[in-house]
């Protein structure tokens, strides 16, 4: 069997011993190769644009360019591990799209659990472990925007139901809607699915929130959620709620 490339990486801190240490965690992984160092934000912005590596292991705090404006310069949004000892970023570190954001000083066993992730965000699973198929992780928090314009995370199991409003999801929890730009198929795929289920393409519910099924008078069906809000249901979304029911 054909063996996959190497991931590529890049390590951009301004601290010798966080790139040594880096070096010395990704040294027990096989399929890494670190392809660039850099100590400086605007050295880190033309290694991304210049080598396009897989994987960023980023440092926030650093000379000429932080961490965030390297991403924001560069546009880069996939396989990004922010390593830092700043706690205050991790909001933006996530609408940024970051994979993981450790807080110095990690362990090997934290470090693993990122890269592992970005393996799995970037397809590529660890190697040596092709024949064995782990549960992807369920989602059990969101970032969203709330009423001030500002950041809160919201709890998954504290949403009644989620939908559809063009490039956004509203998620729907104690009487509040909450926006997020994401499609609602990618949400799916990240929600534990015996406890959400999509019955609409426009609709996903919360089976804990859900107080019963109505059928009307075409035949056709609606959940109705313990809120009082009814809501429609497909015919192959019937089919997703009989299966787990």
């Amino acid at each position: 069997m054909t063996q996959p490339s190497p991931l590529r990486a890049l390590i951009a801190d301004d601290e010798i011993l966080a790139r040594r240490l880096l070096r010395e965690y990704l040294a027990a992984h096989a399929d890494i190769e670190v392809v660039a160092e850099s100590d400086n934000g605007l050295e880190a912005a033309r290694a991304l644009t210049e080598l396009k590596p897989d994987l960023v292991f980023l440092d926030i705090q650093m000379p000429r360019l932080t961490g965030l404006e390297v991403l924001e310069l560069t546009g880069r949004r996939e396989g990004v591990v922010f390593t830092t000892a700043y706690d205050q970023h991790a909001l933006r570190a996530f609408e940024l799209h970051a994979v993981d954001y450790l807080l110095k000083p990690f362990t090997q066993a934290r470090f693993d659990a990122a890269l592992d992730r970005a393996r799995r965000l970037l397809g590529q699973p660890a190697p040596g472990l092709d024949h064995l198929v782990a549960p992807a992780p369920t989602l059990a928090r969101v970032l969203v925007r709330d009423g001030s314009g500002g950041m809160q995370v919201l709890a998954v199991d504290a949403i009644d139901y989620i939908e559809a409003q063009a490039d956004n999801v509203a998620f729907h929890s104690a009487g509040r809607e909450h926006l997020k730009a994401q499609r609602i198929s990618e949400l799916e795929a990240a929600l534990a699915p015996r406890r959400f289920v999509r019955v609409h393409r426009s609709f996903i519910i919360n089976l804990a929130a859900l107080a019963g099924l109505e059928k009307t008078d075409s035949d056709a069906h609606l959940a109705r959620m313990k809120s009082g809000k009814r809501i429609p249901v497909s015919r192959s979304g019937y089919e997703r709620l009989r299966a787990v029911l």
